[in-house]
């Protein structure tokens, strides 16, 4: 008889869906979704569909190796964990001995999505040990730092609040392959008479179920919100009592909007003025009317500030608060786990020097120079495939002197350079707890199937660390089911609406929603920022030497070093780095029917730029700057905009000759909270000439 276990899709994206899996003789045999999941709905993303496929794949590693031969020569032999572990152990004690321990710096991001496996292994075990702390702005940073900053707190309507809409503006955003789940409560919107807009520099899947597409230059986007609020205050669609009750700076806001006529807008954006002054109408006088926008918008050096340019809009038309209206970005700030119990600083040593993510690669070539780092342990990320600059990455981990643990399900590309490689188990053979960043829905994943061979959960190895390095707190060995249970009543100390939420409950329910979805953001008026209001001047930005209004700056690349002296800037073309829709970043890109779904490595030109560099479409080419480059198949489209080159991230270097698109983005940071700048990419394409 088939028994079922009920869970949680752990993977980067704003769904987190629940899911069953059956389970006969110890072996998953059927995997699905929930249909009494509030969002899920009984249906799956085309990438967690075959996730059977994933668990059982023939490639798992399953005991721990050991490097035997050169890094990145694939040299392995099989060893024991008592002996991986005395191995590790040796070696950090010998580090810390020398350098101190923060010469070990952990590396890890959302290869899974749990409290558990996630959030507490980020940081009990390290602080404990006074590693390098990780500074994780990869992703949505400087959004995060925005929205924070202006409105006080990230909150999102529920998904089906979107069906009150009569306009929607998906900014940056493509939630057709990043955010699935709303696609079916907007298709509704859309057939009840809103009117749907894309901003996007590339014709995604989103845009093309759109009433209309504008396709601006990338990292233009500031310019634009500032454009259209120009407009929409010169004539006077703006709502003053609303400003004048709810916000703080809107005299300075309106001062700065003159800078930012509608002709000086059409320059910067490439976009037709005529289109600039229609959208502005149209989103000022359209009610409700939501902004829906997500991560990739603000991965340039002027992404925080686009973000801030963008939360204007509704502020100025008196869109907070209207169901249907405002913004739709992330529900993280509903509820937050206490870091008390996450982190556990109060019994750990102060906190240590902070080396930003997506500098990896610098750091890891001596751009830390006090305390160099010595010892890296990467784990629920790969890296050498998503992170910028990715030569720069690989050359520091083939370094003699690094001594680098990997702790994964596959020989990732970055697995492939470590001295000692640990098998992890999948969703379905540990515990954890979820809360999502798209709604409010808290989701318990039972372990479904006993761990395949000898892989062990990220928490389940932590422990194993601490106890190797003679950590005996009792903090840093109990079980999931002990840290959950932790959280969740320190939590609902500061969050009433967890308090009657327990282990127990969630172990028999499953899932269970806050009492927050029926909420409409900020419609009682009142914003957690300082003043209480809306802060389009904002003293906090001012504090950190930034700019307190927003501003667009140009997100100039020069393509890296030594480009200008090699390529001709008119020839340059600037990349964007999208989701691909059958990958979560690199999750996934291993299994062979979603890569050949996804298809080969491709990047997409405009014919207009094809046909001035003799590249006809299916030709081999070379994407290239001074940081490096890549081969990749040439898709000529109108899809992407003259000047435009799209290329999807998460493909792995080992599947494509050794590279990938990442071996040409920046690893410059942006213009607030060390943000990633992948979409800051100057690039130069030429087809490859015989061999």
């Amino acid at each position: 008889m088939r028994a079922k276990a009920f869970g949680v899709c752990p993977h980067d994206c704003p769904d987190a869906c629940g899911v069953i899996t059956e389970v006969e003789n110890g072996r998953a045999v059927n995997f699905y979704a929930n249909p009494d999941h509030p969002v899920t709905q009984g249906w799956l993303c085309a990438k967690v569909r075959p996730y059977l496929d994933r668990v059982y794949h023939p490639d798992r590693l399953q005991y721990p190796l050991r490097r035997v031969g050169a890094k990145g020569s694939g040299d392995w032999e099989r060893i024991s964990w008592e002996e991986a572990l005395a191995e590790i152990g040796d070696r950090w004690r010998d580090i810390i001995a020398e350098y101190g321990a923060e010469a070990i710096l952990p590396y890890s991001y959302s290869g899974t999505l749990g409290m558990v496996q996630m959030d507490v292994c980020n940081g009990r075990f390290w602080n404990r040990l006074g590693a390098s702390q990780l500074e994780r702005s990869i992703c949505g940073a400087a959004a995060e730092t925005a929205v924070n900053a202006t409105l006080g707190v990230r909150r999102s309507p529920a998904y089906d609040h979107v069906e009150h809409s009569q306009l929607v503006v998906v900014w940056g955003h493509n939630p057709v392959s990043t955010a699935p789940h709303f696609m079916p409560h907007l298709r509704q919107a859309q057939r009840q008479g809103c009117q749907l807009v894309v901003i996007d520099p590339r014709r995604t899947r989103t845009a093309k179920g759109a009433d209309w597409h504008l396709a601006p230059r990338p990292a233009t986007d500031g310019a634009l919100a500032l454009g259209l609020a120009h407009i929409i205050v010169a004539e006077g669609l703006h709502n003053e009592a609303w400003l004048q009750a709810n916000t703080v700076g809107w005299p300075e806001l309106k001062a700065r909007l003159a800078d930012y006529p509608p002709q000086r807008v059409a320059e910067i954006t490439g976009l037709d003025e005529d289109d600039i002054i229609k959208l502005a109408r149209l989103y000022a006088t359209t009610k409700p009317g939501m902004i829906k926008i997500a991560d990739g918008l603000q991965r340039h050096r002027n992404g925080g500030q686009t973000v801030r340019a963008i939360l204007t809009l509704p502020a100025l038309t008196g869109q907070y608060g209207l169901c249907g209206g405002g913004l739709a970005y992330s529900a993280s700030g509903y509820t937050r786990w206490a870091s008390t119990t996450t982190d556990h600083w109060q019994d750990c040593p102060a906190p240590g020097r902070v080396v930003n993510m997506n500098r990896l690669g610098a750091v890891l070539l001596g751009e830390v120079q006090e305390t160099p780092i010595q010892a890296l342990y990467v784990f629920g990320a790969n890296p050498a495939a998503v992170s910028p600059n990715a030569g720069q990455i690989v050359a520091g981990l083939r370094r003699d002197d690094l001594f680098t643990v990997v702790h994964e399900l596959f020989m990732t590309d970055t697995a492939l350079y470590a001295d000692i490689v640990l098998p992890a188990t999948s969703q379905l053979e540990h515990v954890d707890l979820h809360k999502a960043y798209g709604h409010t829905v808290i989701g318990y994943n039972q372990a479904a199937i006993p761990p395949l061979g000898e892989s062990k959960s990220n928490w389940e190895v932590m422990g194993l660390l601490a106890r190797e390095m003679g950590f005996a707190e009792p903090w840093l060995h109990q079980s999931a089911d002990e840290v959950i249970a932790e959280v969740l009543a320190q939590t609902a100390v500061s969050y009433p609406a967890l308090r009657d939420i327990t282990l127990e409950r969630l172990q028999a329910e499953g899932q269970i929603s806050l009492p927050y979805a029926a909420q409409v953001p900020f419609a009682d008026g009142r914003f957690p920022t300082p003043s209480g209001k809306v802060e389009l001047y904002c003293q906090a930005m001012a504090d950190m030497g930034v700019d307190p209004l927003p501003q667009f700056v140009p997100s100039e690349d020069d393509g890296g070093v030594g480009s200008n002296g090699r390529y001709p800037k008119s020839q340059s073309l600037n990349l964007i780095t999208g989701a691909a829709h059958h990958f979560t970043t690199s999750s996934f890109a291993n299994l062979p029917a979603l890569r050949q779904r996804e298809g080969e490595p491709f990047v997409e030109i405009h014919p207009d730029d094809a046909a001035a560099r003799g590249i006809a479409n299916g030709d081999r080419v070379r994407v290239e700057n001074g940081r490096g480059w890549c081969e990749l198949t040439a898709v000529v489209t109108d899809a992407v905009r003259p000047g435009v080159a799209a290329s999807p991230k998460g493909y792995w270097s080992q599947h494509n000759g050794g590279r990938n698109i990442n071996w040409t983005t920046s690893d410059a940071l942006g213009d607030l909270a060390g943000q990633s700048t992948f979409h800051s990419n100057r690039i130069w394409i030429k087809p490859v000439i015989g061999d």
